[in-house]
């Protein structure tokens, strides 16, 4: 059990390092600018995509979040890291550069594996009434 702790609380801040902290403190600087455009994408969808990346982060690791919640915050991210796959790949050919968001989203599939693993009972209230429903 500690050990499943400590692989799920690293994995965690590391998707709390790399998509909320980074993101918070580079997204207005000219380089991060630029990737937005150098993608096809407009400045404003950079400046959305970070603020919904740090309610996801805030979301995954508040421990009193509902499990629904986290939920979102981890499908978001898993189709956040597979666009920006995508998008890389569609523009700048295929290169290690344009894989490495699926290296994140590996580190987010160990975060979210271990979260079920460590709360196989904090089950939604909608899935217990549903369950009890076809009882």
């Amino acid at each position: 059990m500690k050990k499943d702790k400590l692989i799920y609380w690293t994995a965690t801040m590391i998707i709390f390092l790399f998509e909320g902290v980074l993101p918070a403190l580079t997204s207005q600087t000219a380089m991060a600018k630029e990737g937005i455009k150098h993608l096809g994408y407009p400045e404003y969808f950079g400046n959305a995509l970070v603020v919904f990346k740090i309610a996801g982060v805030l979301l995954l690791i508040i421990p009193q979040m509902p499990k629904r919640f986290k939920e979102w915050a981890y499908a978001g991210f898993t189709f956040n890291f597979i666009f920006a796959t995508i998008s890389h790949c569609a523009v700048d050919g295929i290169h290690f550069q344009s894989f490495a968001p699926l290296i994140v989203l590996a580190v987010l599939l160990v975060s979210n594996l271990y979260y079920n693993k460590l709360n196989p009972e904090n089950e939604t209230t909608y899935t217990t009434a549903r369950k009890t429903q076809l009882v």
